[in-house]
């Protein structure tokens, strides 16, 4: 996720932008940049700089940028690690078309070989880098920029937010809008662009939200909408009276409310990438840009995992789909422990680290003990450049985007699709499973974006259930397998935010102990997706009503089977067993929300707590 920013008036847009780009920063804040039309000498005049804004601004304070047409862009890193050339704006080989991009061009190595073909040599490893050489190569042919850029829109698959300058017509911006979201805001005299509302508001609140494949063209004194035809488009602006602080969360109350949300979108920006077609079989397929799947993982010998709270959950979830797609033994464990537990590694090990940050520092020894003993490491974070993604042999990105809440949300359901996805080809390498069902298991993966949305689309039910429970002395979380797995992040879920004491326990060891604490000030969460062990999670609901406790179920059950030991019952979307921990998930973030809320908590700070834990 990055963010945009544009001006075309009668200002200097250098400042501007630069104060636009800060109320965007939580968007991205690894590099910065932007293009300004020069009206003495005609040119666009490019500054880019690697890491926080203000290091852009340190560099240009000894210069005076003039021009009144302009773009901007913070970046949070997917293609290409964190430096000034990777930064926007992107140009053209002469410099004379400008680009500015958030989101993701899915088929840039395609379009880029294409490029390469025609003599075109590439600066930067950005995805973004591919769409200025496009459009300059259809304005080439007619020297018509609105025509250039609507064919280049054909030729790209994925997402994207895009401006445009065009030296030759330094009196326009031209913007695109597919997936990522891009506002424009009127003025009098004066057109903006921004990806987030927060931008704007020091200097209008009048603005167009920029539909799906749309096309706007800004000038000084108007601004001309088009549909993905080239067609014009009529329609009244909308007013904003949304505050400040509200706006830059996207209309949500909190971040973390709002990274909840974004999780449908995280996942396909995740997912949709890595799932191609296979055209030898006409099947689906795994392919990952930043691994290569060679007889090493044909012929491993185990799985080893490391990592630390919501991302160590992530790792037991696929210990189970490790285990249960690819037949191999898998060991997880905490990268606290493991650093200091003299541990049994063998060269035959994959050793996959996983760290939303990039930067949590026993998961970071974890990986340099591994690869001390020679092992090859694997790492899935979600920070391009971080500290774990370089000095890992391999790494996979969650694009995510920026987590601003501490509490991980759309970065531990990203987590997992990437963990799903090298499950399931390492399945298919060892036999493990048929094409057939390798491509179905994918298809199944490729539609969990569109059923995470129907459970938060549900959200009512656990905002209503959470008002009636949230002052509960003890919340106990109790599954089984995959199910289990999900009751230790959804009880690190609420005791992070809410402050109540959750615990999560394997359903069968009830009786071993833990059912002593149950009583009449006892919330149990069953989850409940594997249908082969339902009835006995029906008898364990039951031991624990009887005791007096209430009782949430989230389940893919359709029979009725858990409907009268329930005093809340949550269906979530059926998908196989195996998948289902990234569905189950959902409610269970937003119990915890809704706690916190209602405790008077601020669910994007919890107290104590650290967003990245960079010390032992």
């Amino acid at each position: 996720m990055c963010g945009i920013v544009g001006y075309v008036g009668y200002k200097q847009a250098t400042p501007i932008l630069i104060d636009a780009l800060k109320k965007l920063e939580y968007r991205g804040y690894d590099s910065s940049g932007i293009a300004v039309c020069n009206p003495d000498n005609e040119d666009i005049i490019v500054r880019k700089a690697k890491g926080a804004l203000k290091m852009l601004e340190e560099r240009i304070a000894s210069e005076t940028i003039k021009g009144s047409l302009g773009i901007g862009h913070t970046r949070w890193a997917t293609h290409g690690e964190p430096s000034d050339v990777n930064a926007h704006p992107h140009t053209n080989v002469s410099g004379t078309i400008a680009v500015v991009h958030n989101g993701i061009i899915e088929n840039y190595i395609r379009l880029k070989e294409w490029l390469q073909s025609k003599g075109i040599v590439f600066r930067s490893q950005t995805d973004t880098e591919v769409v200025a050489h496009i459009i300059n190569y259809y304005y080439e042919k007619d020297h018509d920029i609105f025509s250039a850029v609507m064919k280049a829109l054909r030729k790209l698959e994925g997402s994207y937010a895009l401006g445009v300058l065009c030296r030759d017509y330094p009196d326009r911006i031209i913007v695109a809008r597919k997936d990522s979201p891009l506002v424009i805001g009127l003025g009098k005299g004066e057109n903006f662009i921004a990806s987030d509302v927060p931008a704007l508001l020091e200097y209008t609140r009048e603005v167009y939200f920029l539909n799906q494949k749309e096309v706007a063209v800004l000038y000084v004194d108007h601004v001309d909408l088009f549909n993905e035809h080239g067609e014009k488009v009529l329609r009244d602006p909308y007013h904003v009276n949304w505050d400040v602080s509200s706006a830059e969360k996207g209309g949500y109350a909190h971040f973390m409310l709002k990274e909840i949300h974004e999780q449908p979108k995280a996942l396909t920006d995740t997912l949709r990438p890595r799932i191609i077609k296979n055209e030898k079989t006409g099947l689906l397929d795994v392919h990952f840009d930043e691994v290569v799947f060679d007889t090493n993982w044909k012929n491993a010998h185990r799985i080893v995992i490391s990592a630390c709270g919501t991302a160590y959950h992530a790792g037991v979830v696929a210990k189970y789909a490790f285990e249960k797609y690819a037949r191999i033994p898998v060991e997880v464990d905490t990268a606290s422990e493991f650093r200091y537990r003299n541990p049994l590694l063998s060269k035959d090990d994959i050793f996959i680290t996983i760290s939303q940050s990039g930067e949590t520092a026993d998961t970071l020894a974890a990986l340099r003990l591994a690869k001390e003993r020679g092992v090859r490491v694997i790492a899935i974070t979600n920070c391009v450049g971080s500290t774990i993604s370089r000095e890992a042999d391999d790494v996979i990105y969650t694009w995510a985007g920026p987590e601003i809440a501490v509490a991980s949300t759309k970065a531990y359901t990203t987590q997992l699709s990437c963990l799903y996805l090298i499950a399931l080809k390492m399945a298919s390498l060892r036999g493990c499973l048929s094409d057939a069902d390798f491509s179905a298991a994918l298809q199944e993966l490729e539609a969990l974006p569109e059923k995470v949305q129907k459970v938060l689309d549900d959200k009512a039910t656990i905002q209503k259930f959470a008002s009636q429970q949230f002052n509960k002395e003890k919340i106990f979380y109790i599954g089984r397998q995959f199910d289990s797995a999900t009751c230790l992040e959804s009880a690190l879920k609420l005791k992070e935010v809410s402050y109540m004491h959750s615990e999560s326990f394997n359903a069968g060891e009830l009786k071993h102990g833990p059912i002593a604490l149950v009583d009449p000030q006892t919330l149990v969460v069953a989850v409940a997706t594997q249908p082969e062990l339902y009835e006995k999670l029906r008898s364990n609901i039951v031991e624990v009503r009887t005791r007096g406790a209430a009782t949430l179920v989230i389940t893919q059950d359709t029979t009725g089977l858990f409907a009268d030991i329930a005093d809340e019952l949550v269906e979530i979307p059926m998908v196989s067993e195996e998948l289902s921990a990234i569905l189950a998930i959902i409610p269970a973030q937003l119990f915890a929300y809704y706690c916190a809320v209602l405790r008077g908590n601020d669910p994007d700070k919890p107290r104590n707590l650290a967003k990245s834990v960079t010390v032992e």
